[in-house]
């Protein structure tokens, strides 16, 4: 379903420089057409509060909610909260269509004509899945202002056939942060810095920061995120939310800006596993503009695997060596794991991927070559109101505004895969097949077969670090993020527990297409932990 198209797209002028200082200062909500009420900034004081997806459903079904009435307290949150107040900068524009499309959907309801179970649900997708109404897609780059998508991205168009409303576009670090090796995440030329909603002066990580605070500001009911190599895991755990990625293939990469189609996909972010679950069923399937999803083992309806009782008889192996050296998150996975037996799973500690640390570089050389054919080719699919067509010419504009695109960190990444070859070229396919190798065969798998598991649990990171833009000096933790992600195997993280105020997440992953078993771990530890709390804007953290 496509219903903006035949919407007015004289915004495709917008890319003059009085335009590009606009966009890095005024933050405009573009286009929107309706003054939304004003909503209390305190997080308690909104109607829609954690309210998950099945709750706004049946408040429907039962005609106590609208989804116009819904869409339209969820513009105001985000008026009220990123824009002004804590001014979290997780969206870069709205829908200005939003409110006409719940309307038609509500009409839809009372035919009984419901799509299911996401029938009237607001949703934000991150900046680099293209949406063809009068939202643009430009990555967070002021590069690419001006780009309206002339074709849906296939998950865009499943999402609206469910019957979801694209309600915004959601902020990130630049490029998915491929752009430079000493970003801020979340910071983009275009939406500048978001900020995390728990402490503001704290970190919101990325690549899809603002759909993770998004979501955890209670500014939609759910969000869509990209990942390559935790991109989706580390802001959800920052935010405090749920994040799966799915294996790669699982869900079309059509219309996504790339970084690279080895490691690359799309997934849901979320306050639930259940959102997630049910997210994840509508965003998966087979599409012949993604061959990578061919392949696809495909579960009905992922909603089908909520178990509360799932850890039961689970067997869990621990990939994270405990060394002393981040007590925070050494303490948080010790809870989980006493968690997970309580609740009747068999966990085997240690259970370590013997290749965990052999891969080198071999993954950046990956992405490096990946990115510059991947991008290129998406580049070679814009609208004509678009001038850059290559990495090159994207180098070159980034440098000719640097006072807007790069006043506190480079591009050279960019350069450094600008100068990669083709991928025929025998550095990339060795360093791809030891990628798989060292991953799949002896890393996820080898591991899961020697101790019989079902999954491997570790931390998704650490309490987010401090926002610091004059000398980008953030702080690091352990996280789970880098085998999944090499392999293109699924991994989920759920809200764990909290140090100081800030959220930490706990990992569930496993072999290619065990989405299913993930999904009924992490549930069965979400209801035993309930660890997911609303986050209360605090301006910064009271140390002493």
């Amino acid at each position: 379903m496509n219903p903006n198209a035949s919407s007015d797209l004289s915004r495709r002028g917008f890319i003059g420089l009085g335009a590009l200082a606009a966009a890095t200062s005024a933050f405009p909500m573009a286009g929107r057409t309706e003054a939304a009420p004003p909503v209390p900034q305190e997080a308690t004081g909104f109607p829609l509060q954690e309210m998950s997806i099945a709750e706004l459903q049946d408040g429907m079904k039962r005609g106590a909610l609208t989804s116009r009435g819904i869409t339209r307290a969820y513009l105001g949150r985000i008026a009220a909260l990123d824009r002004k107040g804590p001014t979290i900068r997780a969206v870069l524009e709205t829908n200005p269509d939003a409110l006409r499309i719940a309307e038609q959907l509500d009409a839809e309801r009372k035919q009984d004509r419901v799509r299911g179970p996401l029938h009237g649900v607001p949703v934000i997708v991150k900046d680099n899945i293209d949406t063809h109404d009068r939202m643009q897609t430009t990555a967070g780059s002021l590069a690419l202002v001006g780009n309206l998508a002339e074709r849906d991205a296939s998950l865009v168009e499943r999402l609206r056939a469910a019957g979801c409303i694209i309600l915004a576009k959601a902020n990130l670090s630049e490029w998915a942060n491929f752009r430079s090796t000493r970003s801020s995440s979340g910071w983009s030329g275009r939406g500048r810095q978001c900020r995390n909603p728990y402490v503001l002066d704290r970190s919101p990580s990325g690549s899809s920061s603002g759909s993770a605070a998004a979501v955890s500001a209670n500014c939609c009911a759910a969000a869509i995120g990209t990942e390559t190599d935790g991109s989706i895991i580390s802001p959800a755990n920052a935010n405090g939310i749920v994040g799966i990625k799915p294996t790669v293939g699982l869900v079309s990469r059509a219309g996504v800006i790339p970084i690279a189609h080895s490691q690359d996909t799309a997934g849901p972010m979320c306050r639930t596993v259940a959102d997630a679950a049910a997210l994840l069923t509508a965003m998966a399937g087979v599409d012949s503009r993604d061959p990578a999803t061919a392949e696809a083992h495909l579960s009905k309806d992922y909603t089908a695997f909520l178990d509360s009782d799932g850890l039961r008889g689970a067997r869990i192996g621990v990939a994270y060596r405990r060394t002393g050296t981040n007590p925070i998150v050494d303490r948080i996975v010790e809870a989980a794991i006493g968690t997970l037996r309580e609740r009747g799973a068999e966990v085997t500690d240690p259970a370590e991927i013997e290749t965990a640390t052999q891969l080198g570089g071999n993954e950046l050389v990956v992405l490096q070559y990946e990115f510059k054919a991947d991008l290129n080719a998406y580049l070679a699919t814009m609208p004509a109101a678009v001038p850059h067509r290559t990495l090159a010419q994207l180098i070159a504009f980034n440098e000719s505004h640097r006072d807007l695109e790069m006043p506190y960190f480079d591009q050279e990444t960019f350069i450094a895969s600008e100068a990669r070859g083709p991928l025929t070229e025998q550095a990339y396919l060795d360093a791809r097949a030891s990628c798989i190798e060292l991953t799949r065969a002896k890393g996820i798998d080898a591991t899961m077969d020697k101790y019989g598991l079902d999954a491997l649990v570790g931390p998704s990171g650490g309490p987010a670090g401090l926002v610091d833009l004059a000398t980008l000096s953030g702080g690091g933790a352990p996280n789970s993020s880098r085998f999944p992600a090499v392999s293109g195997y699924p991994h989920i993280t759920v809200p764990a527990g909290f140090h100081l105020g800030l959220p930490v997440g706990i990992s569930f992953y496993g072999r290619a297409w065990s989405e299913p078993v993930l999904i009924k771990l992490a549930y069965g530890f979400e209801q035993a932990t309930t660890a997911r709390k609303a986050p209360s804007f605090l301006a910064t953290l009271a140390l002493s």
